[in-house]
């Protein structure tokens, strides 16, 4: 990243307040309890929004190094998972066929 005066946070603090507020909401914790079997960690949202709040503020290093840090965590986060389809290069040979018709109808 740019150090100095050019570089800008990932996201706008905006973002980090809304997917904080999102992360605390009663909603999201029921779907997470539900999915997961656990509370969601709201706690690294909050993070970010004090970090992009003093990097608005201050211009401190640390925020921008804390910000930059945990966008790549996320990053990493979504790479980890493979695919679970594999990408077609070309349709099937029989793509034009007609469906085959059940027994019973």
């Amino acid at each position: 990243m740019a150090e100095g005066g050019g570089w800008r946070p990932p996201r706008p603090c905006e973002a980090y307040r809304a997917e904080w507020e999102l992360c605390r909401s009663a909603g999201h914790f029921l779907h997470h309890y539900y999915v997961h079997g656990e509370r969601p960690a709201c706690g690294q949202w909050g993070r970010d929004l004090a970090s992009c709040r003093e990097w608005e503020e201050r211009r401190s290093a640390e925020a921008q190094r804390s910000l930059c840090e945990s966008e790549r965590a996320r990053v990493r986060a979504t790479q980890r998972h493979p695919m679970v389809w594999t990408p077609r290069q070309s349709p099937p040979a029989d793509w034009h066929l007609p469906l085959p018709r059940d027994k019973d109808g």
